[in-house]
């Protein structure tokens, strides 16, 4: 029998299980809370030659049978990982980086399978704390544990892993991941909260992190394993350091403040390439010349990272001769392309992002075949970068999870924006195309995405601009920059993006590279981005301040009508005969609801109307007193049957043909000919229309 421990987390009970599954794992545990199930194991290999960095792979697999869904497609079994399952795995990764051994080059794999799902109690989050505790047990070297909760704000309430029905009226989905000490990690989507509402948040998840990391202390001060004596790749050279140091000079410090990022990295490469030469030769006879060339390599990257932090911490300046909380020149353009439904143009500095507008019939959104409450979605943002944007060649292949975790906190910071499927009943894509990179491009395709929706006409409720905050660190002294480029995030302390309005918070994410920042740094930084914010949506509005009140002449003309959910067969037809017909013989596109709200999408205004007019006649109700042009179907000697709607006929008896008598149906009316009747009367019997009726108004009317 294995064991277990509890913990209340979020009002609800959270059970961590070991000893039964997965032994062979150097670390496994299972995760219950509620009856969401995840099993997560975590195994560690032999380090690969040459790697230069830390190989961590996390895998979050999703099991259809956790929600009682049998796989859709031909193969009938789950593919490649859905978008939902690599954010969860990204927002794994994040937190627990931070925490392994510097110069680990050992292969460590996380697997978190999904083996049960209840829509109340998120397994990602069960994920993540399998995730530090299958490596807290194990003998992988990990300085953990860490933990993560999610934080809803409901009627001004924070509320720790809500439920589904919670979410759904919460103004901030929230998930805070970090030490007993400190914050490691934060991701969150939000409708114009206030930075202050976003600090008290972070706290009320930490505070709540706690009880889950100390449950975790006390499963490995139980059955822990002993951590492995890893041969770390780390070579220390003291007196070959100082030699290198020396060498130097500020040579390497004075290219690195080269403005331009090309010509910059091309002479810090030429200070590195003759640094590495002149020792090359030098120990060209040592038994040793490979690992003293790491020593020396290693010390450039440190002299780097130290030359940049010196210059902001002591001298307060950066790189390119910004202020620390300057944002670089903006520029933005929108309709660029003549036959996209929308396009814009975002250039901050070296970064440039393109993102363009295609709207769709309701038909058109995403269906989500996934483990998730959520079947589809109308709203979807997508992020290209290709390698031309940071001048390099490589093979194009299908989006990464670099890729989808940017497109994804794109889609976050504008949906709260995109307005309601009554208000603007379209399918909406936007895809941002990186064209130039040079840090913080996921929010650039923010502020270009912006600008193309306002191009392309849909009505967002307000503008949204996105900014990217950088950090440098020195025991207690510490500078936040606003707009960091790539070579302050690559050699900073912290990467957190913040995106929003002008009056609150959409979106935001927070990677740091030390252990831990207190919310005092994380409040500073918060305000600092709204400025840059604010600085940055003025700058959009100098190129459009609002929709355009046009949509473009190529969209999509969108017709939305209601008819009785209880006709909706009548517009379907039987096997589909009837919708069919009115999409073959008008060329639109015809989406209906359960509610019965149907939406018309048609190329142009005419064919659209016709749709309506068909629709409308199939689902009308037949009144008495109304007139209608219907078809005799039928002669009889007693009357003519006519069909005043598609499919309702009605008897004109004999009597009501004429206001005299009439011996013969067909010296009146014949079939196929089209006729003017009035309703007299609807009873169990039928229909009873009359032709005299019908003249005699006429008449009357004229």
């Amino acid at each position: 029998m294995g064991n277990s421990w509890s913990t209340e987390f979020g009002g609800r009970e959270l059970t961590i299980e070991t000893g039964d599954l997965a032994q062979q794992a150097n670390g496994s545990v299972l995760v219950r809370y509620g009856d969401t199930v995840v099993l997560v194991t975590a195994t560690m290999s032999d380090p690969r030659p040459g790697m230069s960095y830390f190989p961590l792979m996390i895998n979050y697999e999703e099991r259809l049978y956790s929600v009682g869904k049998i796989p859709g497609g031909f193969i009938k079994r789950e593919g490649k990982p859905s978008d939902a399952a690599t954010l969860a795995a990204r927002l794994i990764d994040r937190p627990l980086r931070p925490l392994f051994p510097e110069g680990m080059r050992h292969d460590v794999q996380i697997v978190a399978t999904v083996l049960s799902v209840d829509n109340d109690n998120a397994p990602d989050i069960a994920a993540m704390v399998g995730s530090s505790a299958a490596l807290a047990i194990s003998d992988i070297p990990f300085d953990g544990p860490i933990a993560g909760a999610r934080v809803g704000l409901v009627d001004d309430e924070y509320i720790i892993n809500p439920t589904s029905e919670e979410m759904e009226e919460s103004l901030l989905d929230l998930t805070v991941a970090g030490t007993e000490e400190a914050v490691m990690m934060v991701e969150a989507g939000a409708n114009e909260v206030s930075e202050e509402e976003i600090i008290s948040g972070i706290d009320f998840g930490q505070d709540a992190i706690r009880d889950v990391v100390q449950l975790q202390k006390e499963v490995v001060a139980e059955i822990g394993k002993e951590k492995a004596d890893l041969d770390l790749e780390i070579v220390e050279d003291p007196e070959l350091e100082e030699e290198v140091e020396e060498h130097v000079g500020d040579r390497l410090s004075q290219a690195l403040q080269t403005k331009d990022k090309a010509e910059r990295g091309e002479q810090v490469n030429q200070v590195r390439e003759e640094v590495v030469d002149y020792f090359k030769e030098q120990f060209a006879e040592d038994e040793d010349l490979d690992e003293k060339i790491k020593v020396v390599k290693d010390t450039l990257d440190k002299i780097a990272k130290k030359s940049i932090k010196t210059l902001v911490l002591e001298e307060g300046k950066r790189i390119d001769g910004r202020s620390l909380d300057e944002v670089r020149q903006i520029s933005s353009d929108i309709g660029l392309l003549p036959r996209a439904h929308g396009s814009g143009v975002f250039t901050r500095g070296q970064t440039q992002a393109m993102s363009v507008v295609t709207l769709g019939a309701v038909g058109d959104e995403q269906v989500l075949d996934g483990i998730e409450e959520q079947e589809s979605k109308r709203y979807m943002h997508h992020y290209n970068f290709p390698p031309y944007s940071v001048g390099e060649t490589n093979p194009l292949r299908s989006p990464g999870r670099r890729e989808i975790g940017h497109g994804a906190l794109g889609e976050r910071a504008l949906k709260p924006m995109i307005p309601g499927e009554g208000d603007f009943p379209y399918t909406i894509r936007v895809v941002s195309e990186v064209l130039s990179s040079n840090g913080s491009t996921s929010q650039a395709s923010i502020c270009g995405s912006t600008l193309s929706l306002m191009d392309a006409g849909v009505p967002i409720k307000k503008p949204v601009a996105g900014i990217a905050m950088g950090l440098m660190k020195k025991e207690d002294d510490y500078s936040i920059l606003t707009d960091i480029q790539g070579i302050e995030d690559h050699n900073g302390d912290m990467d957190f993006k913040v995106a929003g309005t002008e009056d609150g918070i959409t979106a935001l994410q927070m990677d740091i590279k030390v252990q831990g920042i207190s919310s005092d740094i994380l409040s500073e930084a918060l305000e600092q981005a709204r400025n840059g914010r604010l600085h940055i949506l003025d700058k959009m509005m100098e190129t459009i301040s609002e929709p355009r009140e046009e949509l473009s002449e190529y969209a999509p003309s969108m017709i939305t009508l209601k008819i009785d959910p209880e006709k909706i067969r009548d517009v379907i037809g039987k096997g589909g005969e009837t919708i069919k017909s009115i999409v073959d013989e008008t060329g639109v596109k015809v989406d209906i609801e359960d509610d019965g709200t149907v939406f018309v999408a048609a190329e142009d205004q005419e064919s659209g109307q016709e749709a309506k007019r068909i629709i409308e006649k199939l689902t009308e109700e037949v009144e008495v007193g109304n007139m209608y042009m219907g078809e005799v179907k039928k002669t009889v000697d007693f009357g003519a049957f006519v069909e005043i709607l598609p499919g309702k006929e009605g008897l004109v008896h004999i009597s009501e043909l004429a206001d005299h008598h009439v011996k013969n149906t067909e010296d009146i009316l014949k079939e196929g000919e089209e006729v003017l009747v009035k309703v007299i009367d609807i009873n169990d019997r039928g229909i009873s229309l009359s032709r005299k009726e019908a003249i005699s108004d006429e008449e009357d009317s004229n």
